[in-house]
């Protein structure tokens, strides 16, 4: 990988491992942060073998130093071998470009593994925006030189997708489910913010908890222990088994971030008579609560609902934070609560006309994602004077 140019000052470097990265340093880039971008998450994730080894994501961080080796500006990215584990779902595209001859994977990606969370991706200091645009143009540089199809940034915030756009790459859109805390005092005041219909329903699901004697805890920092996370880890293997995917996080990913990020951690767990039957993890950050997986042991009506979504809102009323982000795709979060919001990714392909059809199918889609939460929007579960 090329210098920047000289008069720049800076320099871009490849790493491929957080270990030759000063963690200070890099969460000094994160200045929100992030819970999914702190030097913690993203080293437990390679220090488990949750990446790396032969799982199809390859580290190569993204780095650039200033003239004094000071880190400026740096981007988690990857080489995939593969398209899971990015919630961004690019099958297709890889099926036509090598029905046609071409060849789709490797390909360049920036993103948080296994986190389908809007942030950050291009992570600068302040003091050198041009630095924004290095990092782009090394994707770019990494691509061309090493013949590699395509470079993704997936679940970017606007002011990195307005970067991104501006240097010529395609914006594709999503939809996620979120719930806004529009400063309500407890559960009882969302509730009163709903029709009475969808108000109704969400007390008889949680009265049929009740009534199976089902209850909760959300514990965090020291109240974490052992035994909680060696269950957490049995419901997840549980859910993987039943959606019949991989399980990408491994057992030592959780003793990982339970040891360097537990003040940061929000696991929610449901027990029956004293044994656990069902969990969900969640991630504090500063103003938002973001849930990422659930599991269970046996199946019973609600479980889910209440365990990821109603524990999830009360913890954020009673802590004043101001979103639930729930992950990945859901409909059903509307009638709970979460309304749609429009994600975005932006992609950089290598190969002319390819580029030409994937943007034309983008156009396509994000004129249809648009018009759906625009749909969903006029048949929202809130009263319209909430």
């Amino acid at each position: 990988m090329p210098d920047s140019e000289p008069q720049q000052n800076i320099a871009v470097s490849l790493q491929q491992s957080l270990r030759d990265i000063d963690a200070s340093d890099w969460d000094a880039l994160n200045s929100h942060a992030h819970p999914f971008l702190s030097y913690a998450f993203l080293s437990a994730l390679e220090h488990s073998g949750s990446v790396g080894a032969d799982t199809g994501w390859d580290p190569l961080y993204l780095t650039i130093s200033d003239n004094d080796g000071q880190l400026i500006a740096a981007a988690p990215h990857y080489i995939k071998y593969h398209s899971y584990g990015e919630y961004i779902f690019d099958h297709s595209w890889a099926h036509a470009f090598e029905r046609a001859g071409g060849q789709y994977y490797p390909k360049s990606l920036t993103a948080v593994p296994f986190t389908p969370v809007p942030g950050p991706r291009l992570l600068v200091h302040p003091n050198y925006p041009e630095a924004e645009s290095a990092l782009i143009a090394a994707m770019e540089s990494l691509c061309h030189q090493n013949k590699i199809s395509s470079a993704h940034v997936n679940f970017i915030q606007e002011h990195n997708a307005a970067k991104l756009r501006a240097a010529g790459w395609a914006i594709r859109t999503g939809i996620q489910f979120h719930w806004h805390n529009n400063h309500y005092s407890d559960f009882d005041a969302f509730l009163a913010a709903l029709s009475s219909r969808k108000r109704k329903n969400i007390r008889k699901e949680r009265e049929s908890l009740r009534q199976a004697d089902i209850s909760f805890e959300a514990l965090t920092g020291n109240d974490l222990k052992p035994e909680h996370w060696d269950a957490f880890y049995g419901f997840y293997l549980s859910t993987i088994d039943k959606k019949w995917g991989g399980a990408y996080l491994t057992r030592s990913f959780f003793d990982e971030i339970a040891k360097n990020m537990p003040d940061q951690i929000l696991l929610v767990i449901a027990s029956r008579q004293g044994e656990m039957v069902a969990g969900a993890l969640n991630f504090i950050g500063h103003d938002t609560l973001y849930g990422r997986n659930w599991g269970c042991s046996e199946d019973i009506p609600n479980l889910h609902f209440e365990t990821c979504y109603y524990q999830a809102i009360e913890y954020a009323i009673a802590n004043g934070l101001k979103r639930v982000e729930a992950g990945a795709q859901g409909i059903h979060k509307v009638q709970r609560g979460y309304l749609p919001v429009e994600t975005k990714s932006a992609h950089f392909i290598t190969h002319d006309g390819f580029k030409e059809a994937i943007t034309r199918y983008l156009q396509q889609e994000n004129r249809h994602n648009a018009a759906e939460i625009e749909a969903i929007l006029a048949e929202s579960p809130y009263r319209k004077n909430s």
